[in-house]
């Protein structure tokens, strides 16, 4: 398969992702408590299922920077297409701020991510919860490509938990595409930074405790 195609689906997915969640999180805001927090986790988690089903077999469903970053760092994506996937996720995830941003004015900041206490707190948390996302990741893919039911399900899942009980802190973004999209397009910049770097630094550190795990996998059989 040429890379058109996987580029084409990372970034119709992560426009979904920014879409459906940031979305939520405006409509939550504008509706006066409509959707709720549990809404707006359950949102993120089934739109990540949601493309898993329906890009995973095209491109892997990296949907994320972090995740095609630690998938290389595992011997699984090759190195000269990182720049081509970020390129791709980050581009639909402006094109779903974007159009939030047309439909309900800048409302919630189009629902970027912003530390509720100290920002390293939630440099913190974001390292924590990415670090469990990926190694869930590692541990339920073929390769570099998060499809079918099981990748579909656990995925989701953790992402809906993660955002769950983190994201009244952190807001749980796991997902440096996911954060510089709504910040930009809002003007709110401020500790950006966190959300940028935190989600790298846990999905790399994913990698070797995966490569741990299944080492003695193997040891056992």
């Amino acid at each position: 398969m040429t890379l058109a195609p996987k580029l084409a689906a990372e970034a119709f997915g992560t426009f979904a992702l920014v879409f459906a969640g940031t979305g939520a999180i405006v409509i939550n805001h504008v509706s006066g408590g409509a959707v709720s927090h549990v809404g707006v986790a359950l949102t993120f988690g089934l739109v990540v299922m949601a493309m898993i089903y329906a890009v995973g077999a095209v491109s892997g469903a990296h949907l994320n920077p972090a995740v095609t970053l630690a998938f290389c760092a595992a011997g699984r994506f090759p190195a000269r297409q990182i720049v081509p996937y970020a390129a791709a996720q980050v581009a639909g995830a402006f094109a779903a701020s974007g159009l939030v941003l047309a439909l309900f004015g800048n409302e919630a900041n189009l629902g970027a991510t912003l530390p509720s206490g100290g920002v390293w707190q939630s440099f913190a948390l974001e390292v924590a919860l990415a670090l469990i996302l990926m190694l869930v990741i590692l541990r339920v893919s073929t390769g570099s490509r998060e499809q079918g039911v099981t990748a579909a399900l656990a995925v989701g899942g953790v992402v809906a938990l993660e955002a769950l009980f983190a994201g009244p802190i952190c807001g749980a973004s796991m997902n440096p595409a996911r954060s510089l999209a709504p910040a930009v397009c809002s003007g709110s910049l401020r500790h950006l930074w966190a959300y940028l770097a935190a989600p790298a630094l846990g999905a790399l550190a994913a990698v070797p405790l995966a490569a741990v795990m299944r080492h003695h996998e193997g040891a056992a059989a």
